[in-house]
């Protein structure tokens, strides 16, 4: 599965003093684009939140191609790797407005019980929304 999120514009304060865009931005990128898609799916992570359904981020991987800059409009496509379990793993291309390839990445994020403190298995209503 995949999704491709609208276009975003980089903001000035996303830059560095070398006027790219600051390397710890992209994981933020990535994390807008897998709720953009998950909401776009009709799943809340606030809901799931109140549901006892924590999602944090165990793992993170960005390679760099080219640097956006301010006013730089992109796109984020991100897709599911596998079905899942335990956890979530998703790739990710950021492409700029000319269709030039900026960044690529993955992370991993597992199911979390807020109750328990305690890994779990995803959550049935999730496991349809990705069938």
């Amino acid at each position: 599965m995949k999704y491709k999120t609208k276009a975003i514009m980089v903001r000035y304060g996303e830059t560095d003093q070398m006027r790219f865009v600051h390397h710890s931005n992209y994981l933020k990128y990535f994390e807008l684009a897998r709720i953009e898609w998950l909401s776009d799916l009709g799943i809340s992570y606030a809901s799931m939140e109140l549901e006892g359904i924590l999602m944090p981020v165990v793992s993170a991987k960005l390679n760099f191609k080219s640097p956006l800059f301010f006013g730089d409009n992109f796109q984020v496509e991100v897709s599911l790797k596998s079905q899942p379990k335990a956890k979530l793993e998703f790739d990710y291309i950021i492409v700029n407005q000319k269709n030039k390839i900026i960044c690529w990445g993955s992370t991993v994020l597992a199911f979390l019980s807020s109750e328990k403190k305690r890994p779990m298995r995803c959550p049935d209503f999730l496991l349809e929304k990705f069938n």
